[in-house]
């Protein structure tokens, strides 16, 4: 059971507070142990993210990334908030260091404006920087059993998706496109012209709207493995699974078009899903 200070928790839960909404809210539902421990989980991936994309140096950043995971791991970590819930939550739930390597490298394809040929790659990168942390929120949940972690990770990567699929506008205005290319291309999009001057068409309604069926096929397995988690963390889980499936939806219902407008849940709609998971 996590036993670290409660000011290191309390900046843990202000950093998924502000960074998530959406799994703020879910999180609610669960145990507070696990709580306690995905927000500790969150929060250096929160951290892990803004230090690559905010900072100057974001080379520089990943190595110090993997320094910090270098330090956890053998029981030193860095004197801050983060590190030390962090440690005491890869001591308690012996969380495997190859799964938070994942996401770095995920993090590491980000700062290097990678692009996704195929949806396979997509897939590569949603195991990466959200199947990974699904698996790991399984791990803090006493999962073992390889087909319940796999699911954990369709979800994580389902999540992803939707995000993809949400930000296509932002992450374009950025120069970043995580659209697949050959379905893009084979509908006839010049991609260059489209990151140059990015605007809502056809094609990239099409391309999300297929984004989104594989997020929702993803999102259908998963319920296989929620449904076999601890009883206490089912709503917490599938409260994440409705949130979250539920920026699709939204999306939807504006034919697709997220470059124009970012797609938000509306309260009244999360505190309904939020029910329904209980």
């Amino acid at each position: 059971r996590l036993a670290t200070p409660f000011t290191d928790l309390a900046t843990c839960k202000a950093s998924l507070s502000v960074g998530s909404r959406s799994f703020w809210l879910a999180s609610q539902l669960l145990p507070p142990a696990l709580k306690n421990a995905a927000c500790g989980l969150y929060a250096f991936c929160r951290d892990a993210d803004d230090l690559i994309d905010e900072g100057d140096n974001p080379e520089q950043a990943l190595l110090a990334l993997h320094q910090r995971l270098d330090r956890l791991y053998a029981g030193q970590p860095d004197d801050n908030p983060v590190d030390r819930v962090l440690a005491q939550v890869i001591h308690d739930h012996n969380l495997p260091r190859p799964l938070l390597d994942a996401l770095l490298e995920g993090f590491a394809w980000d700062n290097a404006g990678k692009r996704y040929a195929t949806l396979s790659e997509v897939y590569a990168y949603g195991a990466r920087v959200a199947g990974s942390v699904g698996v790991m929120m399984a791990l803090l949940m006493g999962v073992r059993d390889a087909n319940t972690l796999a699911r954990a990770a369709d979800l994580g990567v389902a999540m992803q998706l939707t995000n993809i699929a949400r930000d296509v506008g932002q992450d374009a205005r950025a120069g970043r496109l995580y659209l697949p290319m050959d379905e893009l291309t084979r509908r006839g999009l010049d991609i260059e012209a489209f990151l140059a001057s990015p605007r809502h068409q056809p094609v990239i309604a099409e391309v999300i709207e297929l984004l989104l069926e594989q997020a929702s096929m993803l999102y259908q397995r998963a319920e296989a493995g929620i449904a076999v988690l601890p009883r206490s963390c089912r709503s917490g889980i599938y409260g994440a699974r409705l949130l979250y499936a539920a920026i699709g939806e939204t999306l939807a219902k504006n034919g697709h078009n997220a470059v124009d407008q970012r797609s938000i849940v509306d309260r009244g709609t999360k505190t309904r899903l939020v029910m329904r998971a209980m």
